[in-house]
C-alpha cells in the first residue's frame, strides 16, 4: 500500500478528490435525519410513557410574555396582539391569540406557537428581536430558538491556533500547511460519511461536532508526526521516495495503531445502548477513520509530489546545543521516585473533585442570560415555580385513587393536578437540575403503590443518568482490556502497557476533576453550576483514554527503537524523549487549542466535552509524558521490556511503530 501511494501518487490524489466529492454530494443529496430524542427501553419512565400512550403533539415553541402591569392589561394586550399578528405572517406559523397559562399574580403569560421547521423558527426569532413595547417583554422558549455558535467559527479558531503552532514547530509554511490540509480533508469526508451512516444508526444533533472536534484534533497530529519523520529523512540525505517510505513504515505505523486504538476505545460508548451510544460512537469513529486514512494514503502521495520543496518559504532555523527535553529527562531520571510521587500527588489533587461527580441533563438554565430561551426559562420559573417547566407524571393502568393525595403530601411537591383517573401531573418545588428533584422522584417511586409509575422529562433524565452510571464500569473494563491487548502486541512488553494504563487513568481522573470543578462547582463564577450531562463522563473516558494511548505510542515506540539500537534503558528513555518531545508538545498544543475552542460553544454538553478533553490532553502531554513516564521507566529499568516466553512472542513478531 505504501509503495502504491508513493509510485502512483497522482492516481491517489485523483482518487481522494473523487472520494471526497462523492461523499459530499451524497450527504448533500440525501442527508440522514437527526434523532432528537433517544428512548431508554425497560426504564420506569419508558414503561410509564408506553402506558400513557401517544400524547397529542405539543407545539414546539412558546411565547412567554411579561408585563408588570399585568399581561391582560389593555396596553400589554395591544402590544402582544401586534406581535402575534406579525408572527402569524410567517409561512406555516400558527400562534394562539389567547394565553394558555397566566401566573397567579397576572404578570407572566404563555402562548403556544406551532411552526413547521427551523427556517420558520429563525424568522420568528427575528420578529421577536424587533419587538419593543415599553415595559412589556416577550421571550421565546424552545430549543430551536436557542443561540448557537455560527457554524465554522469554532473550527476556524482551532485551525488558526493550529496554523500558528505548526509554523512555530516546522518553521516552514509548506510543511505547516500539510497537516491542516489533511485535517480538513479528513473532517469534510468524515462529516459527510456521518451524514450517510445516519440512515443506518440514529445520531444525535450534536454528533457532527464530535466528528469535527476529534477529526481536526487527531488528524493534524497524525499528519504532523509523519511530516516530521519525512523531513528528518530528507535532512539525513535520503531521496524523496525513500524518505516517504521510511516515514510511513515508522511514523505511519504509529498513526495506524493510534487511530485504530482511538476508534476501538471510542466504540466503548456503545455500552450505553444502541440508541444514543451507537450514534455517538459512529460520530467519533467517522472523524478519526477518515483523517487516519488520509494520513496513511493521501499524505504520502502529497509528500512525494512536493519532495524537497517542503522546506521552501522557511523561517530561520533555531540553533542551540542539546535539546531541553534530553536535559529534562535526565533530571527526572536522577530522582525518579521523588518526581513520580510529586506528579502522582498533583494528578490526585486535580482528580479529587471527580468524587463529587453528579450526572443529569442540560436545560435552558445552562444557557447564557443573553439567550432568549434562558430568559424565558427564568420568567417561567419565577412565575410558576422552579419545577413548573419539567413536571413529573404519574401513570397507572388503574385509577390512581389515594396515590394522588399521597403524592400531594410528599415533601418537595409544590402541587398535583389530576389528568383523568389514571394520570396526574406532579410539580416539584425545586428545579429540574436540582439534586432534591431527583431525590423527590426516587421518594415517589419508593412510597407510591406498585402499579403507579413516574415519568416525565425529569424522570427520563434521571433514568438515563442511572443507566449510564451502571454501564460505565463495563465500558471502562472493555476499553482497558482492549488497550492492554493492543499495547502488548505492539510493544512486546508487559510492564509498558500496564504502566500506560495506570498513568492514563490518572490523567483521565484529572480531566474529570477539572470538569466537575468548572461546570458543577462553578469555581470560575461563570454561572455554569449544574450536573454533567449523563453521556459525557463515558464519552470523555473513552476518547481521553484513546488519545492518551496515542501519546504513549509516539513516545514509547521511539524509546523502544533506541533501546533496540543498543542504548541502555536510561539512555534510551532520554534519547526517545529528546526525539519526540517537540512533536508531542506541538501535537498536544494543537489538540488543546482545538478542544478548548469548543469550550466556547453554546451547547453546555459540548462545552464540557471540549474543556474536559483539553484538560486531559494538557495534563497528559505535560505531567504524564514529561514526568511520570520517564520516572516510571527509570524505576523499572530493563524490566520495561520483559515479555513472556518465546512461544507467546511468536504470536506478536517484532515491528517498529515509531
Amino acid at each position: 500500500m505504501i509503495r502504491f501511494c508513493i509510485r502512483h501518487r497522482r492516481l491517489v490524489l485523483l482518487g481522494w478528490l473523487a472520494l471526497v466529492a462523492a461523499l459530499v454530494a451524497g450527504a448533500a443529496w440525501n442527508p440522514a435525519p437527526v434523532a432528537g430524542e433517544f428512548a431508554l427501553p425497560g426504564s420506569e419512565s419508558g414503561r410509564a410513557a408506553e402506558l400513557l400512550g401517544p400524547a397529542p403533539a405539543e407545539p414546539p415553541g412558546t411565547l412567554v410574555v411579561s408585563a408588570p402591569a399585568g399581561v391582560e392589561s389593555p396596553a400589554a394586550r395591544q402590544a402582544v396582539d401586534g406581535l402575534l399578528t406579525r408572527m402569524n405572517e410567517v409561512p406555516g406559523v400558527r400562534a394562539e391569540t389567547s394565553y394558555a397559562r397566566v401566573s397567579p399574580d397576572g404578570t407572566v403569560g404563555t402562548i403556544p406557537i406551532d411552526y413547521p421547521d427551523e427556517t420558520a423558527a429563525r424568522e420568528l426569532a427575528e420578529v421577536r428581536d424587533g419587538f419593543e413595547a415599553g415595559a412589556v417583554t416577550a421571550e421565546l422558549a424552545g430549543d430551536d430558538f436557542a443561540d448557537f455558535t455560527p457554524g465554522g467559527l469554532t473550527e476556524g479558531v482551532g485551525l488558526v491556533a493550529a496554523a500558528v503552532i505548526l509554523l512555530y514547530a516546522f518553521r516552514s509554511l509548506l510543511a505547516s500547511a500539510l497537516p491542516i490540509a489533511i485535517g480538513v480533508v479528513g473532517v469534510v469526508s468524515g462529516t459527510s460519511l456521518l451524514a450517510l451512516l445516519g440512515h443506518l444508526v440514529a445520531t444525535p444533533d450534536f454528533a457532527v461536532y464530535l466528528t469535527i472536534m476529534l477529526g481536526l484534533g487527531v488528524g493534524i497530529d497524525y499528519a504532523l508526526l509523519i511530516v516530521t519523520r519525512f523531513r528528518t529523512g530528507l535532512h539525513e540525505g535520503q531521496d524523496v521516495e525513500t524518505a516517504a517510505g521510511t516515514a510511513m513504515r515508522t511514523a505511519g505505523r504509529s498513526v495506524l495503531f493510534a487511530g485504530v486504538t482511538v476508534i476501538v476505545t471510542g466504540a466503548g460508548i456503545v455500552f450505553l445502548g444502541p440508541g444514543l451510544g451507537g450514534g455517538i460512537a459512529v460520530a467519533a469513529g467517522c472523524g478519526v477513520l477518515m483523517v487516519m486514512l488520509a494520513s496513511l494514503t493521501l499524505l504520502p502521495a502529497l509528500l512525494t509530489v512536493i519532495g524537497h520543496r517542503i522546506d521552501r518559504f522557511s523561517l530561520p532555523a533555531r540553533t542551540g546545543g542539546e535539546p531541553w527535553s534530553a536535559r529534562w529527562s535526565r533530571a527526572v531520571q536522577r530522582r525518579p521516585w521523588t518526581a513520580g510521587l510529586l506528579a502522582t500527588a498533583l494528578l490526585a489533587g486535580l482528580a479529587l473533585p471527580a468524587l463529587d461527580l453528579r450526572t443529569g441533563w442540560s436545560d435552558a438554565s445552562d444557557r447564557p442570560v443573553t439567550d432568549t430561551t434562558r430568559r424565558a426559562h427564568d420568567l417561567l420559573a419565577g412565575a410558576f415555580g422552579p419545577g413548573a417547566g419539567a413536571p413529573l407524571v404519574l401513570a397507572s393502568d388503574r385509577p390512581l385513587g389515594a396515590a394522588v393525595e399521597r403524592a400531594r403530601a410528599t415533601p418537595g411537591v409544590a402541587g398535583v393536578t389530576p389528568l383523568g383517573e389514571r394520570a396526574a401531573l406532579v410539580v416539584p418545588a425545586t428545579a429540574q437540575q436540582d439534586e432534591a428533584t431527583a431525590g423527590l422522584l426516587r421518594r415517589l417511586r419508593a412510597e407510591l403503590p406498585e402499579p403507579v409509575l413516574v415519568t416525565g422529562s425529569t424522570a427520563a433524565a434521571v433514568d438515563f443518568a442511572d443507566h449510564a452510571a451502571d454501564r460505565l464500569p463495563w465500558t471502562v473494563g472493555a476499553v482497558l482490556l482492549a488497550s492492554l491487548a493492543l499495547l502488548m502486541a505492539v510493544f512486546r512488553s508487559v510492564a509498558v502497557p500496564v504502566k500506560a494504563i495506570l498513568v492514563n487513568l490518572l490523567s483521565i481522573g484529572a480531566a474529570y476533576g477539572v470538569v466537575v470543578a468548572v461546570f458543577q462547582w462553578d469555581v470560575l463564577g461563570l454561572g455554569t453550576s449544574g450536573p454533567i450531562d449523563a453521556w459525557v463522563p463515558m464519552m470523555l473516558f473513552v476518547i481521553t483514554f484513546g488519545l492518551s494511548v496515542d501519546y504513549e505510542v509516539f513516545l514509547v515506540s521511539r524509546i523502544r527503537e533506541e533501546y533496540r539500537n543498543g542504548l541502555g534503558n536510561s539512555a534510551a528513555v532520554a534519547a526517545g524523549l529528546a526525539g519526540t518531545a517537540r512533536v508531542i508538545t506541538a501535537a498536544a498544543a494543537i489538540m488543546f487549542c482545538v478542544f478548548a475552542a469548543f469550550g466556547a460553544f453554546d451547547d453546555r454538553a459540548l462545552r464540557v466535552m471540549g474543556v474536559g478533553l483539553a484538560a486531559g490532553v494538557l495534563v497528559d502531554a505535560t505531567i504524564v509524558r514529561m514526568v511520570l513516564v520517564p520516572a516510571a521507566m527509570e524505576v523499572l529499568g530493563d524490566r520495561n521490556w520483559w515479555f513472556p516466553g518465546l512461544s507467546f512472542a511468536r504470536l506478536t513478531p517484532e515491528r517498529d511503530v515509531s
